[in-house]
């Protein structure tokens, strides 16, 4: 019977504050006086003495001690009685009111992206259990531990985002369990309660009203475009009949890709944030076959996902999509600005985590990472110490410049490199004129850049980690919407030689993201790479099937590496 209570306890109790009561003042509330209510039935009874076992046989000061007297305190006031379990005159044990309200919840969990069974489990059978107040306390055990586990799972995910990967730096959201459990005992609508708990995004919602009308969706796609070689503006081609049609122009005698089949295509490129080219390569063309098609695997996913994401976004944020490739300013639940970034590889992948923009540095420094120093930069100036001065660097030796020309480097190596290396500010600065930093412990940052030409890629996964913004300067002007002391032209005006940092009065939300499915204003799903795989490991974790086709991703090339973070 203890074993059970003490199964109760960790079930029932969390981070609230017990209900005070006027009456007698126990040790461990100072100004808390309660009343413990003398238990009326025998199921109370039988309650009570689980429950003072645990908390009188606990050591004082310790947690199980906290933990029991909370509890203790909580079925004291209700004169032991169970929240979940009536009692009739026979004898006879059912489910109370608010239970079977939650049950039909329960049934109903699909709706939501949950698994039934996970919260309807065979423990949650009331025949037998007249007579036994073992049993009695075990069902009572048994359906609370089911309700928090329905909360937690509509409100912080089902999976711990730690156990798909190490770089996803979420923090599942904490429920109040004690409080919820009193809410949803004594509310005449606990659906409500436990509804109130998923997020309100937008997108969330449009993603939950998608899965409850995928079955009835068409999925039936057009006949793909044959695959062949990229196409471009004046080739003939036997597909051009094919995408004529598709792009819904009107049939013609040849084969020519004529100047209105690129129009078209550059319009249906610029839908689609690819490389505005009016060429038909391998990413366009993959495309236009409808890329990855969604299963209801996906949709179960990118809901787990907005369920990790902070439940107040900030009225006036930033997010990153990191499949996407895209940076949004984000005012009110509106886009107010929107550009391209070049994220980290598959190797050096950008963290997923949330953080506030503090800083603004103009004409930055950059320390190079540790990473970047062993790999890349430590064998360069081993090979030819004229590489520091040629990449307008510093080589420090405790804090201190040296010169790397008075270096003996026979006595250095890539794993004995006792120097941190810096890049002074200047055009050719890896972070380009200005970086926009959220101290963390990634040492990621959004950042200009001097390497332009990527942002023109389709794929855009190249960097060491942070995060380059193709326009620092706009979204600037736009991040600063709500400073009156500082602008783009005031940042501008900063340009220079010398390192200078700005502070702004609000620090800004900024959510980095890994959102896979995003939802347009029309309320057509658009579906993204799985560039670091986050997502199929997730499907995984979450036991769904497998999606029919695996996520695939198309660059046009591999660049050269680049020195830059």
């Amino acid at each position: 019977m203890n074993k059970i209570l003490v199964c109760l306890i960790a079930a029932l109790v969390g981070a609230g504050g017990v209900l005070p009561v006027s009456g007698q003042e126990l040790a461990g509330l100072a100004a808390s006086p309660v009343i413990i209510a003398p238990p009326q039935t025998a199921l109370g009874r039988t309650i009570k003495a689980g429950l003072s076992t645990a908390y009188y046989g606990s050591a004082k000061d310790g947690a199980a001690y906290s933990e029991a007297q909370k509890l203790y305190f909580f079925y004291g006031s209700r004169h032991f009685e169970p929240i979940w379990l009536d009692a009739a005159p026979n004898g006879d044990v059912t489910f109370s009111e608010p239970a079977r309200k939650i049950l039909k919840l329960f049934e109903a969990a699909e709706s939501e992206g949950l698994r039934p069974q996970d919260y309807l489990t065979p423990d949650l059978n009331p025949v037998g259990a007249k007579g036994d107040p073992l049993r009695l306390a075990a069902l009572e055990t048994a359906f609370s531990a089911a309700a928090l586990r329905y909360a937690t799972h509509i409100y912080s995910g089902r999976i711990l985002p730690q156990s798909v990967s190490a770089a996803l730096d979420i923090a599942p959201k904490k429920l109040d369990e004690a409080s919820l459990l009193v809410q949803l005992a004594t509310s005449p609508d606990p659906v409500s309660v436990l509804s109130a708990l998923e997020p309100d995004h937008p997108e969330f919602l449009a993603l939950k009203a998608a899965l409850a009308t995928f079955e009835e969706t068409d999925l039936d796609r057009p006949t793909p475009v044959a695959e062949g070689p990229t196409l471009k503006p004046g080739m003939s081609d036997p597909r051009v009949p094919a995408l004529r049609a598709r792009l819904a122009l009107p049939p013609v005698d040849g084969l020519v890709y004529d100047d209105a089949l690129v129009e078209a295509m550059k319009a249906f490129q610029g839908s689609l944030d690819l490389e505005i080219d009016g060429v038909m390569g391998p990413a366009t063309l993959a495309a236009l076959n409808g890329g990855v098609p969604v299963t209801r695997a996906d949709i179960l996913a990118n809901m787990e996902r907005w369920r990790w994401m902070p439940r107040d976004l900030g009225t006036f944020n930033v997010l990153v999509n990191v499949p996407e490739f895209r940076l949004a300013i984000n005012r009110d639940g509106q886009e107010a600005y929107t550009t391209r970034v070049v994220v980290g590889t598959p190797r050096n992948q950008t963290p997923i985590f949330s953080d506030n923009i503090r800083h603004i540095v103009v004409n930055p420094y950059w320390n190079v990472p540790s990473s970047i120093l062993r790999g890349e930069v430590a064998p360069a100036v081993l090979n030819n110490p004229g590489y520091i001065d040629n990449q307008n660097m510093d080589l420090l030796y405790n804090g201190s410049a040296v010169s790397p020309w008075q270096v003996d480097w026979t006595q250095v190596s890539t794993t004995n490199f006792p120097f941190r290396v810096r890049q002074r500010p200047g055009p050719g600065n890896a972070l380009g004129q200005i970086k926009f930093l959220f101290p963390n412990k990634h040492d990621v940052y959004l950042h200009d850049t001097p390497s332009k030409s990527l942002f023109a890629r389709s794929f855009r996964a190249f960097s060491h980690g942070c995060v380059r913004v193709q326009n620092p300067m706009e979204f600037a002007d736009a991040l600063m919407a709500n400073e009156a002391n500082i602008s783009r032209a005031s940042l501008e005006a900063m340009f220079g030689s010398s390192e200078r940092w700005v502070n702004p009065d609000k620090q800004i939300p900024v959510h980095i993201a890994y959102f896979t499915l995003r939802v347009d204003a029309d309320g057509s799903l658009k579906s993204f790479g799985d560039v670091y795989g986050h997502n199929a490991k997730l499907i995984a974790a979450m036991g769904l099937d497998k999606p029919a086709f695996a996520p695939e991703i198309i660059a046009e090339a591999t660049p050269v590496a680049e020195l830059s973070p």
